[in-house]
């Protein structure tokens, strides 16, 4: 549960545009910062950079979280595309319609807020808006804190997936 949850009418979730890029990016810095600290190898390669999110605000999947007219969360939300998740190791729950979660990162002075399954939340209502029930999300092995997101959300881990030679722990949600 969010802890802002009574003050939900202050947060919206939108697609990204433009000028929402250098605070996107600022937030993705102090995400890449943040795993560095606690001794993770993910987003170390130079992923993501702005070309990243750059093309994910031109192709439509960059989606932010504002609270106040202040964008404090980013994700890409992808529709019945990653390559790599065709080649699972492990089974996934369904083969139908999915929509991808990539790139979440919350910013900084407001993590530890419930935001990252504030807009998990959000993605599973845009999915369920465009008729698909399923969401499929992966992370490093050592992110632990996604890892429990994913868990009280609901996800079920169904197998590792590899992107830029690593292996990485993938799960699904069927939406109801």
């Amino acid at each position: 549960m969010c802890q802002y949850a009574n003050d939900m009418k202050n947060f919206t979730f939108r697609k990204a545009v433009i000028e929402d890029k250098e605070a996107i990016w600022t937030i993705i810095q102090q995400a890449i910062a943040k795993r560095k600290a606690e001794g993770s190898n993910q987003w170390q390669d130079g992923y993501p950079n702005t070309l990243t999110i750059e093309n994910d605000i031109s192709n439509e999947n960059g989606f932010v979280l504002v609270h106040q007219n202040k964008v404090v969360g980013y994700c890409a939300v992808i529709i019945n595309y990653e390559p790599e998740y065709e080649k699972i190791i492990g089974k996934w729950l369904s083969n139908n319609d999915f929509v991808v979660i990539h790139r979440i990162a919350i910013e900084e002075s407001f993590l530890g807020k419930g935001l990252s399954g504030k807009i998990i939340e959000e993605v599973e209502e845009f999915a369920k808006k465009q008729h698909i029930f399923s969401v499929k999300v992966d992370t490093n092995f050592d992110n632990h804190a996604m890892m429990k997101i994913f868990e009280r959300r609901g996800y079920k881990y169904c197998g590792e997936v590899y992107f830029r030679g690593s292996a990485r722990r993938a799960y699904e949600k069927v939406l109801k």
